[in-house]
């Protein structure tokens, strides 16, 4: 997943600095919370032959992060935290590919994710696969309180 993640900026471009801060994670926590006994995340790679390697010479090529969640209206969940398929393999069934095996590896009955508004292709992407947009269609908004927020929310 590192290698893979390292491309992280190329998909997100954001008007403000903070956009490399969040995609560079420690790794160490990246193994501790991925690999542990009692893991926060899973993840599904996409790995070619070597003779198919990338132009830099990877030949794990995409991903799909992912964990399990709980809805009170429909039950098990699973929440896709991240999908992604180097740019030079995109357009190959890849990253169907990684959803379906995350949905049959997840065993749940609803697949939840976030995508960023001005990814056109992804949105497109995400569509043509039958996913809908409940930002529109049920009113949800994404949320999230971190840092110092954070921190003075948990000691009330």
């Amino acid at each position: 997943i590192g290698s893979v993640k390292k491309g992280c900026d190329f998909f997100v471009k954001r008007p403000w600095d903070i956009t490399l801060k969040l995609c560079w994670f420690l790794y160490a926590d990246l193994e501790q919370d991925g690999f542990s006994k009692n893991p926060f995340f899973h993840a599904i790679i996409a790995e070619v032959p070597e003779q198919h390697k990338s132009k830099e010479g990877h030949t794990k090529i995409g991903y799909a992060l992912y964990f399990y969640s709980y809805s009170t209206w429909s039950g098990r969940s699973v929440y896709m935290e991240d999908l992604y398929v180097m740019p030079e393999f995109r357009g190959k069934g890849i990253g169907k590919a990684l959803m379906s095996k995350l949905c049959v590896a997840a065993g749940c009955k609803q697949l939840k994710f976030n995508v960023l508004d001005k990814n056109y292709s992804a949105v497109d992407f995400y569509q043509r696969q039958g996913c809908v947009n409940i930002t529109t269609t049920i009113g949800y908004h994404c949320m999230r309180c971190e840092g110092e927020e954070l921190q003075n929310l948990a000691q009330h």
